[in-house]
């Protein structure tokens, strides 16, 4: 039976990270570097990681941040993987000793081939939709049909998808997972209930259809 995994993004309240769980997302994300609108302090990330029960991954997203803020983050919030959302080498993924998710511009027709191949030791690879340089979360999609169908590691999608939209992204990319941040939200770090639900929902339908197909 087919099974898409599912990450939500941009976590900031526990009562979000608790819903989500229950929903039966397989990650949720926090989003650390300072640069984006859904940072969240430590000291609040902290507080997220132990309501979230056993079986769901916490996911803890940098952008070029400095090696002793992530090392600070890691140390303090315990995440069972990272997220990569800049232009760190693999030196820079690998530096700390935990599994990693990195993540490749796919917006403005960036050539996501070279970036595909650089980081052999990715445990998964994000194919987001905003452009080089910029920073996820946007909304911001791209040509499906542009994604890898095989791939040596797990592929998942991400940008702009919302319970819309989301099964015919399933149907015409076939990742592995799909990420979601403002789709589910009813203003940046604000998850809204009802469209998770809808997502959730929306991602199972998606993956009857496929075992049916």
């Amino acid at each position: 039976m087919t099974r898409t995994r599912v990450k939500f993004c941009g976590m900031t309240r526990v009562a979000d990270a608790v819903a989500a769980a229950e929903l039966g997302v397989d990650a949720i994300g926090m989003v650390f570097t300072p640069r984006s609108r859904r940072c969240v302090a430590i000291a609040q990330a902290k507080v997220m990681r132990e309501a979230v029960p056993p079986f769901v991954d916490v996911v803890a997203l940098f952008m070029d941040d400095d090696p002793v803020y992530v090392q600070s983050v890691i140390e303090a919030v315990r995440p069972d993987l990272l997220q990569f959302h800049g232009s760190e080498t693999v030196a820079d993924c690998t530096r700390y000793g935990r599994r990693y998710l990195k993540a490749v511009a796919m917006g403005e027709g960036a050539d996501a081939a070279s970036a595909l191949s650089a980081h052999p030791r990715a445990s998964g690879l994000l194919l987001d939709g905003h452009a080089p340089g910029a920073v996820g979360g946007s909304g911001q999609r791209f040509d499906w049909s542009r994604m890898p169908r095989r791939h040596a590691q797990p592929l998942i999608l991400a940008g702009g998808l919302s319970s819309e939209n989301v099964g015919d992204a399933i149907a015409a990319a076939r990742p592995w997972g799909v990420d979601v941040a403002s789709g589910i939200e009813s203003s940046p770090g604000v998850k809204d209930a009802a469209k998770m639900h809808a997502f959730m929902q929306a991602v199972r339908t998606a993956d009857r259809k496929r075992d049916e197909a």
